[in-house]
């Protein structure tokens, strides 16, 4: 299956030298670019493309809102196939970050990253899993930490999931695909879909990424080396 991205940025020559990287990736074809929020919406709406790759710090409508537009509900008419997007930030963190988590980016990847991160992000975030950039990972840990009441499921929340669920979802915060939670849990590729379906439900969490920062601040596992990669 080839992966279709939308490229959203308003630098030309970004945009022109993501374009050539993914060009070269078999899976991989570029079916857009432009260089602001309205238009990215506009495009995503027509196109429907599997991942948006989008700059957040745009004229007019930002990365923020647009990301929010087009992760919302019903937005691309079919909820089996929803497009993700993955932000692009030449800062480690900052509240705008935050920001887009909050409205549905499924992914952050600093625009210096080495191209083959880029490339793992777009197939990861795909395929349904969370890509954080390490550095990013580690600052929006910090942050919400430190301000868990703004952002983290309630604890009874976190308790309401079965021993399975919290299984799946600290493997998850681990960095692992589906693929390796059900070979690690001996369970079906299926059954993982589900498990994390039912943990996002539970913790009222918007997506995979939202649901391992929720692993963290409450403890289910502690940041290291595998988390996020």
């Amino acid at each position: 299956m080839t992966l279709r991205v939308l490229l959203v940025d308003d630098q030309p020559l970004v945009r022109a030298g993501i374009a050539m990287l993914l060009a070269a990736e078999p899976d991989m074809a570029v079916v857009g670019e432009c260089g602001d929020g309205a238009d990215a919406v506009a495009q995503a709406l027509a196109l429907r493309p599997d991942v948006v790759l989008m700059d957040v710090r745009m004229s007019g409508m930002d990365g923020v809102e647009a990301t929010r537009r087009i992760t919302a509900d019903g937005f691309a008419g079919d909820p089996d196939r929803p497009v993700k997007v993955v932000i692009l930030t030449t800062y480690h963190v900052d509240e705008t970050v935050y920001a887009a988590l909050r409205a549905g980016a499924s992914g952050f990847l600093l625009k210096d990253a080495v191209p083959a991160e880029l490339t793992l992000a777009v197939r990861a975030v795909a395929a349904g899993e969370a890509w954080l950039d390490p550095a990013v990972a580690r600052g929006l840990l910090d942050e919400f930490t430190a301000r868990p009441g703004q952002h983290a499921p309630t604890p009874a929340r976190m308790r309401g999931l079965t021993e399975r669920e919290r299984e799946v979802l600290v493997l998850a915060a681990y960095g692992l695909s589906n693929t390796e939670i059900a070979a690690s849990l001996v369970i079906g590729e299926a059954t993982v879909k589900t498990h994390l379906g039912r943990v996002l439900m539970k913790l009222g969490v918007r997506d995979r990424t939202q649901a391992v920062v929720a692993a963290y601040q409450h403890g289910l596992v502690e940041p290291g080396s595998r988390a996020f990669s």
